[in-house]
């Protein structure tokens, strides 16, 4: 199986448990791995046949931009969910960092894997 990439797609958003992070949004940077064939598109030439990057990746900002979660891993849970319906994705691999949540790391976050290849 082939795998679509999409690395360090900065979103923001509300996320956090902290009273403080509930009234802000704070950035979450997002690496994907989409499971596909790419054989049909690359033969034809056509977007249409493969999974569009763009689209996933502006799906991603909207899901962003219309939840507040207070946990990483129920974003990362929540969207996997929503991205493996609506573009009929197989397997994906996401990991959903946040930058800064503690001040001695580079980011904080989780990677999760759903699905089968």
């Amino acid at each position: 199986m082939d795998r679509v990439l999409i690395e360090s797609l900065a979103v923001d958003t509300v996320i956090g448990v902290y009273d403080w992070e509930r009234s802000i949004q704070q950035r979450l940077v997002l690496d994907l791995e989409l499971a596909t064939d790419i054989r049909p598109a690359a033969r034809d030439d056509d977007l249409a046949l493969t999974l569009n990057y763009a689209a996933i990746s502006e799906r991603i900002g909207t899901f962003a931009d219309e939840h507040a979660f207070g946990l990483v891993e129920t974003f990362a849970e929540r969207l996997a969910a929503v991205l493996r319906e609506e573009f009929a994705i197989s397997w994906l691999r996401l990991t959903v960092r946040k930058p800064g949540a503690i001040p001695t790391a580079s980011a904080v976050g989780v990677c999760i894997e759903r699905g089968e290849c």
